[in-house]
């Protein structure tokens, strides 16, 4: 893993097509960072890639996996 340093406003590029900046720093652990890149790129949180990539594994498993989605998505089950 890369790891850099940034101010506020300062940004990395990645393959020179992928923008990240450092737009504000508050004052507890939050960082608030933009990312511009081109459309056919997708960019999302983890936690919602993973929660994506979850599901797409349990549905493929059939008919059990949809119903172990919906118990998830009702707090019956723990998270992965």
């Amino acid at each position: 893993m890369l790891v850099l340093s940034r101010k506020p406003n300062e940004s990395i590029i990645i393959d020179g097509r992928i923008q990240v900046r450092v737009l504000r720093v508050d004052s507890g652990d939050a960082v608030r960072i933009g990312v511009e890149a081109p459309l056919e790129i997708r960019v999302m949180r983890k936690e919602i890639y993973d929660e994506i990539m979850a599901n797409n594994q349990v549905a493929a498993a059939g008919s059990a996996g949809i119903n172990h989605i919906k118990a998830r998505k009702q707090g019956q089950l723990a998270k992965p």
